[in-house]
C-alpha cells in the first residue's frame, strides 16, 4: 500500500502536470499541449508547496498548501478552464503517444472535477492522517543549508493559518453532514495528544534541528534551534490544543454513529463514483461484491489444500487461530522483526532477474513506521523515491507489538510493498524517458495496487514460497484483498455494521485481530479505495493468461512485464489495449 502522503501527492498531481520533450518535429498542437502541461505543472507546485517539497523542489518550502474554501474553489475553476483549453487543441494532429497523454490528462481532470462535487475536502482528518500527522513530511525533505531550516521555521510560524483553514473545513463538513463515523474518529484524539505532549525540542516539528550539515556553524545551529523552539511553543502547541478542544467537544459528538458512506445525503452516487474511479472500470458495487464472494470461495479451497499439506487436523477456522497465536510464528522484539524484514528483502533482490528484463536504478530501504502512528495504521506501506534522485524508495514496516506480526505474512508483504511490487513499478515509472510528469508521478490505484497484489504471486516463480506457511501467507494476502471487495461494498453499499465486517474478515483470513480491525477502519475512512487491488490484479492475471494462451512458445514473461510496466500506471482498459497491441505485433513478427 502506498502511504497516505503518497496518496495525497497522487491527488495533487490531478491539478498539476509537466513534460520534458524534444523541440524537434513538434506540430502546433504538440506545442500547445506541452505548453499546457508546463503551465499546469508550475501552477500545481505553487498551489501545493508540500507536493513540491516531496519532489525536492524547495522554492515553496516556507509555506503550506492553501486549504481555504476559497482556494479549493479557485483550483476547481482552474481545472475547468484547463480542460476547456485542452479541448481547443486539435487531438488529430498529435502523435499516437501524445494522443494517449492527451486522453489521460483529460480523464484525470474530468474525474477531479466530478470528484469536487462530492466535497471530500471537507474531511481533512481521519485516523490515518491529517494535520495531526503533518510533521511526517520532514522525513521526506532534505535539510542541507541554513535556508532549508529557516524555511521550515517559516512554515512553523505559518501553522496557525493552516490550522484555522482545517478547522473551517471541519466546521463546514459538520454543517453539511459530510462526516466520518465515531468508531474511527475516536482514534484521533490520542494522535493529537502526541502533538501537545511536549513543546520545544521534544516536539515532532523539531526533528530537523536534531541534526545539521557539517558546514553549519555552532552559532548558527544555536540560533536556528532557539527560533524553532520559540516558534513551536508559540505557533504549534497551542494550535493543536485548540484542535483537540474543538474535536472532542464539538466534532466528535456529531460524527456518525453508524459506519458507511451511505449515510451522506449523496452517499449512493458518491460510492458509485468511488467504485468507478478506483477500479477504472464501469463495475457496479453489486458486481464487485459478487466478484469478491467468488474469489473468497476459490481462495478458501486453496487454503484447505495447504492446511492438509502441513498436516493440521482441525477446521480452517482452527488453523487460522493456530497461525494467529502459536509462538513459533512470531519474533520476540521489534529489533528482531526489523532485521528479519531486511534479510528477507536481500533474499528477494537477486531472484528478480528470473522474471524481469528491466529493473529500476533507484534503490530502496526498509525502515520502521513512525511510533506515533504505528498503533493505528496497517502492517506496512511504501513511499516512492524523490523526483530529484536524492531520496530512495522506502518500505515502511510496522514494528508495534511484534507478537502480533506473524512471520508467514512477511514474504508476501515484502513482495508487494518493495520488489517486485511498489518499488519496482513506481521507480521504473519515475525513470521513464520523455513522458509527461503527471504520468511519472501520478497513476491509477487499480494499476498500482493491482500490480502490487499480482507481484505477491510471482514469489512462486522466483522460488520464494518453498515453505508452505509462506505460501499460506500469500493466500492470506490474496484472501485479504478478496475480502475487501466484500466488506467495502458491504459497509458502504449494503449498510453492514463495523462488527459484521470484522467478523467476515476474521472468518476468511488468518490476519491477526489487530490488523483486521485497523484494516476495516481504513475501509470505513476511505471508501472505495480497497476495491482497486483485487480488480487490478485480476485484470493483469487475465491479460497474462490470454497472452500465454495466444502466443504459446513465443510468450516471454519478462517481455510481458515490460509491456505492462514501461508505460507507467494506466487505466485498465488502456493496459489491455497495450497488451493486445503487443500480442498482435508478436504474431505478425513486426
Amino acid at each position: 500500500m502506498l502511504n497516505r502522503l503518497s496518496l495525497l501527492i497522487l491527488v495533487a498531481v490531478l491539478f498539476s502536470a509537466f513534460s520534458i520533450v524534444s523541440a524537434q518535429d513538434k506540430t502546433g498542437a504538440t506545442i500547445q499541449l506541452y505548453d499546457l502541461f508546463d503551465a499546469e505543472w508550475e501552477a500545481g507546485l505553487k498551489e501545493s508547496p508540500t507536493f513540491a517539497s516531496f519532489l525536492g523542489d524547495k522554492r515553496y518550502n516556507d509555506r503550506w498548501n492553501d486549504s481555504s474554501l476559497t482556494a479549493i474553489e479557485r483550483r476547481n475553476r482552474q481545472r475547468i478552464e484547463t480542460l476547456a483549453a485542452l479541448k481547443r487543441i486539435n487531438r488529430d494532429e498529435l502523435s499516437v503517444a501524445d494522443r494517449l497523454n492527451y486522453d489521460l490528462f483529460q480523464k484525470e481532470y474530468e474525474e477531479a472535477i466530478e470528484a469536487h462535487k462530492f466535497k471530500r475536502y471537507l474531511l481533512p482528518i481521519t485516523q490515518q492522517g491529517g494535520i495531526q500527522t503533518i510533521d511526517e513530511i520532514t522525513q521526506l525533505m532534505s535539510f542541507d543549508s541554513v535556508k532549508d531550516y529557516e524555511d521550515w521555521i517559516a512554515r512553523i510560524n505559518a501553522f496557525p493559518i493552516l490550522m484555522e483553514q482545517t478547522l473551517s473545513l471541519m466546521r463546514e463538513g459538520a454543517k453539511q453532514k459530510i462526516l466520518l463515523p465515531k468508531a474511527i474518529m475516536e482514534r484521533v484524539p490520542p494522535q493529537i495528544d502526541k502533538m501537545t505532549a511536549g513543546g520545544g525540542e521534544r516536539h515532532p516539528f523539531y526533528a530537523p534541528f536534531k541534526k545539521f550539515p557539517k558546514d553549519v556553524s555552532e552559532s548558527e545551529q544555536t540560533r536556528l534551534k532557539n527560533l524553532a523552539k520559540a516558534a513551536i511553543d508559540k505557533s504549534v502547541v497551542p494550535q493543536y490544543a485548540r484542535l483537540k478542544d474543538y474535536f472532542t467537544k464539538e466534532y466528535l459528538p456529531v460524527s456518525y454513529s453508524s459506519v458507511g458512506v451511505w449515510q451522506r445525503p449523496d452517499g449512493a452516487d458518491y460510492y458509485a463514483f468511488l467504485a468507478r474511479s478506483n477500479t477504472t472500470t464501469n463495475m457496479t458495487p453489486q458486481q464487485i461484491h459478487d466478484r469478491g464472494l467468488a474469489e473468497v470461495k476459490r481462495i478458501r479451497a486453496e487454503m484447505e489444500r495447504i492446511k492438509t499439506q502441513v498436516g493440521f487436523k482441525g477446521t480452517l477456522a482452527e488453523f487460522f487461530q493456530f497461525l494467529r497465536t502459536d509462538k513459533q510464528f512470531f519474533y520476540n522484539s521489534s529489533e528482531e522483526l526489523l532485521n528479519a524484514y531486511r534479510a528477507l528483502t536481500r533474499r528477494i533482490d537477486p531472484e528478480l532477474v528470473r522474471v524481469f528484463r528491466t529493473l529500476p536504478r533507484t534503490p530502496y530501504g526498509v525502515i520502521p513506521i513512525p511510533e506515533k502512528i504505528a498503533p493505528d495504521t496497517t502492517t506496512a506501506y511504501y513511499n516512492q523515491p524523490g523526483a530529484n534522485g536524492t531520496r530512495p524508495g522506502y518500505y515502511y514496516v510496522n514494528l508495534y507489538k511484534p507478537e502480533v506480526r506473524p512471520k508467514w505474512e512477511m514474504m508476501a508483504l515484502s513482495l508487494h510493498e518493495a520488489v517486485p511490487g511498489h518499488h519496482l513499478q513506481l521507480a521504473l515509472q519515475q525513470e521513464l524517458g520523455e513522458v509527461p510528469n503527471f504520468r511519472k508521478f501520478g497513476g491509477y490505484t487499480a494499476f498500482i495496487e493491482g500490480w502490487g497484489l499480482y507481484s505477491e504471486s510471482l514469489g512462486e516463480e522466483m522460488g520464494l514460497y518453498n515453505d508452505p506457511y509462506d505460501k499460506f501467507g500469500q493466500l492470506t494476502y490474496e484472501m485479504w484483498r478478496a475480502v475487501r471487495l466484500v466488506v467495502d461494498t458491504g459497509i458502504h453499499y449494503f449498510k453492514w455494521d463495523r462488527q459484521r465486517a470484522i467478523d467476515y474478515f476474521k472468518a476468511n483470513a488468518a490476519k491477526t485481530e489487530q490488523d483486521i480491525v485497523n484494516e476495516i477502519d481504513r475501509y470505513i475512512a476511505d471508501p472505495g479505495q480497497a476495491l482497486a487491488y483485487k480488480i487490478g490484479e485480476l485484470k493483469i492475471k487475465e491479460l497474462r493468461a490470454k497472452s500465454k494462451a495466444d502466443l504459446g512458445e513465443r510468450f516471454d514473461i519478462r517481455e510481458f512485464h515490460d509491456v505492462v510496466l514501461l508505460s507507467g500506471a494506466l487505466p485498465l482498459d488502456v493496459l489491455e489495449k497495450n497488451v493486445n497491441d503487443w500480442m498482435a505485433k508478436k504474431k505478425t513478427g513486426k
